[in-house]
């Protein structure tokens, strides 16, 4: 889920040299502020991509039934419309979806993230 937070999108403003949204139609503070002007990274690095996202994990010996039930539960409360547009109005996009989606996203970020730490040969201090 991308988001802001209300002092995040007071301090936007024209100063920004690069956006990290996608694309210029679908950002700027949230979405809520219109930076025609301000280029957005991919522009000046190809396939730049980055975001962040929140999710919820549970222990790995949790039961699957549990797990399940909580996915379930998880899902149906990001579907209530109050819910959706709240975290709009964070600047947030629900992505609900099954565990092993969570899964994938978890270990599609681990091996990008990866490489651009070994590319920049980065260590834990």
């Amino acid at each position: 889920m991308k988001r802001s937070t209300p002092s995040q999108d007071r301090a936007c403003d024209r100063r920004k040299g690069a956006e990290s949204e996608p694309d210029r139609a679908t950002r700027g503070c949230g979405g809520r502020l219109p930076l025609p002007d301000i280029a957005t990274m991919a522009e000046f690095v190809p396939d730049y991509e980055a975001s962040v996202w929140a999710g919820i994990g549970t222990p790995k010996a949790t039961p699957a039934e549990i797990v399940e039930k909580l996915n379930r539960e998880i899902n149906s409360g990001l579907a209530d419309p109050k819910m959706k547009a709240r975290l709009a109005d964070l600047g947030g996009t629900v992505l609900p979806g099954a565990r092993a989606d969570f899964g994938k996203l978890i270990a599609d970020e681990a091996e990008k993230w990866g490489k651009v730490i070994r590319a920049a040969n980065i260590k834990a201090e």
